[in-house]
């Protein structure tokens, strides 16, 4: 049962390098999905394995071994191995469940504050206004989903710049982009390797939004160059611009804009064969990781019941 329920906290360390060759190997919105899914299934994998070294601690403890209705002892590893592991377990729960709690807290508080800034600018349609001397536009969801602009960010684009800006924060909104970015924040405070694994997924976000746009106005060049001088224009403002933002709400000016701009100004990615290995990989990883933890769980409940006398060994 240890080394079952081992697996599934080891697991998550290979994601971060997988995930950023999917990134490199398949379409964006293709490997936005297959990241993402894999991120929260190994993060709640981890958190289940978690769990059973907990519960397995706290059964050799008379009081919750009675609790348990347990009349044999339970048969588990050595308590030299069982009592820290539960010990260090508790304390990765703790911190997981705190880290997180403080992250819902200021995400809410963030989107509220975007929601009545946008409230109190001007609207056409799903555009709002924003006057501020910082150049800034992000997809805002909600009901109804509004793209935020400012004034300073207008100023500083052209005219079919602005359209490109327009049709990549349409194509967050209209892609539910901020589950996929929630999702990462979520499986970051679950294990440390998925921390990586949020900006990896946060740049997929741009890269789907980046080729939607450029489908929409069809022209690559001059998407390219209109997140560039978005981004110039962002940085120039001293690098500002999205701290009055929620973290799920996705921008056209985030990530690596020099690799955003790179892939735009390229051929379209062609599906390949190293593309889909890799993602078979990533599949493999999480499905190894959810019987893992399942077995495991299996294998604890079936001890547990042979201790409370219900089974045989």
């Amino acid at each position: 049962m240890t080394a079952l329920l081992l697996l599934p906290l080891l697991l998550p360390c290979a994601l971060p390098g997988l995930a950023r060759r999917a990134l490199d190997r398949l379409a964006p919105a293709v490997a936005l999905w297959v990241i993402t899914c894999s991120a929260v299934v190994l993060a709640g994998c981890s958190l289940a394995a978690l769990g059973a070294f907990v519960l397995n601690g706290l059964l050799k403890l008379p009081l919750f071994a009675a609790f348990g209705e347990l009349v044999h002892p339970l048969r588990t590893a050595s308590d030299v191995f069982v009592v820290p592991a539960a010990a260090t377990s508790v304390g990765a729960l703790a911190v997981c469940g705190w880290t997180l709690v403080r992250s819902v807290l200021h995400q809410t508080r963030a989107f509220r504050a975007a929601r009545s800034q946008a409230g109190r600018g001007p609207a056409a349609g799903d555009l709002c206004v924003v006057d501020s001397p910082r150049p800034d536009a992000y997809a805002l969801p909600g009901r109804p989903h509004r793209i935020v602009v400012t004034t300073a960010m207008l100023r500083s684009l052209d005219g079919p710049e602005r359209e490109v800006l327009f049709a990549h924060e349409r194509a967050h909104n209209a892609g539910g982009h901020h589950y996929f970015l929630a999702a990462a924040e979520l499986a970051a405070h679950c294990h440390p390797a998925l921390r990586s694994v949020r900006e990896t997924i946060r740049l997929a976000v741009e890269r789907a939004a980046d080729e939607a746009a450029a489908g929409a106005v069809g022209d690559r060049r001059l998407t390219a160059r209109a997140i560039a001088r978005a981004a110039l224009a962002g940085q120039a403002a001293g690098g500002a611009a999205g701290s009055d933002r929620p973290g799920f709400a996705a921008a056209a000016t985030s990530g690596p804009v020099p690799r955003r701009v790179q892939a735009l100004l390229a051929a379209p990615r062609v599906p390949r064969r190293t593309g889909r290995t890799v993602a078979a990989l990533l599949l493999a990883c999480t499905a190894v990781s959810c019987v893992a933890s399942v077995a495991g769980m299996a294998e604890f409940h079936h001890r547990v019941e042979v201790a409370q006398g219900e089974e045989r060994p």
